[in-house]
Order: structure tokens, then C-alpha cells, then sequence
């Protein structure tokens, strides 16, 4: 099954309520030792020490030709296509990075 790449712009979401802005406050209120975070799992050291900064990457348009199974493979998967085949490139990318040369 494919996964979904869902992006949310902030003028896409419903404007706060004054319940939610009273329930937001309360929370900022709140001290760090009062939060339960007993359903976040706590970083390995190994994790800590993969874990990747990504601060973005400008998007530049570009034309590929790609074989036709390839885009209706990307395709079925709904909006977001083009982001999902990004992913990929990407994922091949950091990949050769890693991979010493021969």
C-alpha cells in the first residue's frame, strides 16, 4: 500500500475558536514536569544520533520523461504523485551519498 504525503497550508485550516484559543492558553501555561508524554516513546541514542536536520529544499520545475507505468504507478496513488516520485529521487540520492565510491 502506498503512503500519503499530506501538506496543510495554515490559511487552509479553520480559523481558532475562543474556546481553542482559551484551551491553547491554558496549555502554554502549563510547566514542562505537569505534561504527560507517557505515550512518546524516548529516543534511543542511536536514533539521536541518526536523526536528520531537513531544513527544506527549494523545488525547481523541471521536465522529465518518464515510461508510462512508471508515472501511472505514481499516479494511482492520488494527489501528491509528484511529491512521492521527489521522495524517491531522494531516497536514491542520500543513498549513492552513502555508498563509497568504487
Amino acid at each position: 500500500m502506498m503512503g500519503r504525503t499530506v501538506r496543510i497550508r495554515l490559511e487552509d485550516l479553520p480559523p481558532l475558536t475562543q474556546a481553542d484559543r482559551e484551551r491553547l492558553r491554558r496549555l502554554a501555561e502549563l510547566p514542562d514536569d505537569e505534561i504527560d508524554t507517557s505515550d512518546i516513546p524516548e529516543w534511543t541514542e542511536e536514533e539521536f544520533a541518526n536523526a536528520v536536520w531537513h531544513t527544506g529544499h527549494g523545488k525547481q520545475q523541471v521536465t522529465v520523461r518518464l515510461d508510462k507505468d512508471v508515472l501511472a504507478f505514481f499516479k494511482k496513488g492520488g494527489r501528491g504523485y509528484q511529491t512521492r516520485i521527489n521522495a524517491v529521487l531522494r531516497a536514491f540520492m542520500e543513498a549513492q551519498r552513502k555508498t563509497p565510491a568504487e
